[in-house]
């Protein structure tokens, strides 16, 4: 994963929901899990070479597949329209992911919403040893 330890990441992660979490209950006047599972942490360097791109377009698809959107620029919390050029979002550094994914930017809207290969997504929850709790 470039210069970034993976375990440091992995812990960043970790404090990161910590952090929220208890920032949260305290907020709210609450205890106890605010997530119902860990969340799982798995490089996807070490992936099948589709499978950063497989996850990039499954997240920016998740409304339209659920019926929410008609299309994928309409839900409004997605990063998908800063990846568009439509929105200048700051939260993603979508020139990096356009790097690290290998995106064109001539073809990114018909890349995105290219249908996904249902045989594919029982790969993007699989367990294996890359992939560990926080």
């Amino acid at each position: 994963m470039g210069n970034i330890n993976s375990q440091a990441l992995k812990n960043g992660f970790r404090l990161l929901n910590s952090s929220y979490a208890n920032d949260y209950n305290k907020k709210h006047s609450r205890s106890g899990s605010l997530f119902r599972q860990k969340t799982k942490f798995k490089e996807l360097e070490n992936s099948k070479s589709d499978y950063p791109f497989i996850c990039f377009n499954y997240i920016h698809q998740n409304p339209l597949k659920a019926g929410i959107v008609n299309k994928m620029e309409d839900w409004e919390y997605s990063s998908f329209k800063d990846y568009m050029g439509l929105r200048n979002g700051t939260l993603c550094n979508f020139k990096l992911a356009y790097e690290l994914l290998d995106l064109d930017a001539g073809s990114f809207y018909n890349d995105s919403y290219s249908i996904i290969n249902e045989d594919l997504l029982p790969e993007l929850y699989q367990e294996n040893d890359k992939r560990s709790d926080l």
